[in-house]
């Protein structure tokens, strides 16, 4: 596990210095930009004359970076925010012995029989789906859970039952890292085991596993979870959601929803993809055509930029916390998704996993929305996003060159 985290860190740092390179050049803005900035963010007037100077304006833009440049080191696998202390064990050549990954499956599932209660399973299985969709496991935390709650509805609706079993939680209780040590009752949970999944995975058979990514992550907090599951399911496949844009990753919350344009969303889409693919590269290594991304941040950008031409029926702005509009693209500065949004998170992951426009499904989707929205319209808009999104992302796997909605 040290070496991987030597390179990570070498390989995150030379990235961070070349892009700050890049970024922290000054560049003589036109008055008609400069403008623009001083309306989107007047707190960038430092000497508070009304007009904004390319020195201003770019000691602007390097407060910003170096804001950014803040949460970026405390964020480098994408997700939610959020600060914790990483037990040193990580750092060990292996986990404790008493760690529940290393006992039978026969253990496992009688360690987990112990902690529910009930009627409860302690293992949970599916039998093999004649319509060829893949027995899922997952972890996740509230970025994740509109698509787990809305991908078994369209499923449905494109005629399959989808076998799933999580194991989530808010915040950093749905990271890979805190399951991870939560089931095998190591470190933060010592000695108090609870292997909702370990149990599953051990003693029935599975396809898949999806995460959610959070602050501060390392490969190991996922190839721990990929080494068990190959240990059972050699063939399995995994799958990184990479979440989208933040407010937090701006640095400062602009004052005006005008701040994002389509440059703008392009850049802070590109800030994202190149740490989602570069932390996916480095799982692929030891595991070539096994780990995918789910581009939820490309259909997110993807849907600020239908919503600036006009082409999101019914939705009302980008950001509530801005513009103020209970139909926003975002409802808090978290980033937890507005309302219907759901939706185009669940097309995203139907779309990645099974390679199918969700544009083909002709049977209404009971998402048991209340009122007329989302519009069928809107609807319409949000699978053609999530299957444009998937298509183009250059590690979900997926590619439709023929452009009949189907993989190829």
């Amino acid at each position: 596990m040290k070496n991987w985290i030597i390179s990570r860190c070498l390989l995150v740092l030379t990235l961070s210095f070349l892009l700050g390179q890049a970024q922290f050049a000054s560049a003589q803005e036109s008055p008609k930009q400069l403008d623009a900035w001083l309306k989107r963010f007047p707190r960038a007037d430092a000497n508070g004359d009304g007009k904004l100077s390319n020195e201003e304006a770019d000691a602007f833009r390097k407060r910003l970076q170096t804001a950014r440049d803040q949460r970026s080191n405390r964020n480098q696998g994408g997700g939610a925010v959020g600060e914790f202390t990483i037990d040193p064990g990580w750092d060990a050549e292996k986990f404790p012995d008493h760690a529940v990954s290393y006992k039978s499956p026969e253990e496992i599932k009688a360690i987990y029989a112990k902690q529910i209660k009930g009627n409860q399973p302690a293992v949970v299985s599916f039998g093999k789906p004649e319509s060829g969709a893949m027995r899922i496991v997952g972890t996740g935390h509230s970025f994740m859970a509109p698509g787990y709650k809305t991908l078994p509805k369209i499923c449905e609706a494109a005629g399959f039952t989808q076998p799933l079993h999580t194991h989530t939680g808010g915040g950093v209780k749905g990271g890979p890292r805190y399951k991870w040590e939560q089931e095998n009752g190591i470190f933060e949970f010592d000695g108090k085991p609870f292997p909702k999944l370990l149990a599953s995975i051990a003693n029935a058979d599975w396809e898949a596993m999806m995460w959610a990514p959070y602050s501060q992550a390392r490969p190991e907090f996922y190839t721990c979870w990929i080494d068990f599951c190959k240990k059972y399911h050699p063939e399995m496949k995994f799958f990184l959601s990479d979440n989208w844009p933040t407010l937090r990753q701006i640095g400062e919350i602009p004052e005006i929803e005008d701040y994002f344009t389509e440059a703008v969303m392009d850049r802070l889409a590109a800030e994202k993809n190149e740490r989602s693919v570069e932390f996916v590269q480095l799982l692929r290594k030891d595991n070539p055509g096994k780990v995918f991304i789910l581009p939820t941040s490309d259909a997110m950008v993807l849907a600020v930029k239908y919503y600036l031409r006009g082409e999101l029926p019914g939705v009302e702005g980008i950001h509530r916390v801005i513009g103020k509009k209970e139909r926003s693209l975002w409802r808090d500065q978290i980033g937890h998704l507005g309302p219907g949004f759901e939706r185009l998170e669940g097309y995203v992951f139907y779309a990645t996993l099974y390679g199918r426009s969700p544009e083909l499904i002709e049977r209404k989707i009971d998402f048991e929305d209340e009122g007329d929205f989302p519009s069928p319209e809107l609807d319409r808009m949000f699978r053609k996003i999530a299957w444009q999104a998937v298509i183009n992302h250059p590690l979900s796997g997926v590619t439709d060159r023929d452009g009949n909605g189907i993989g190829d």
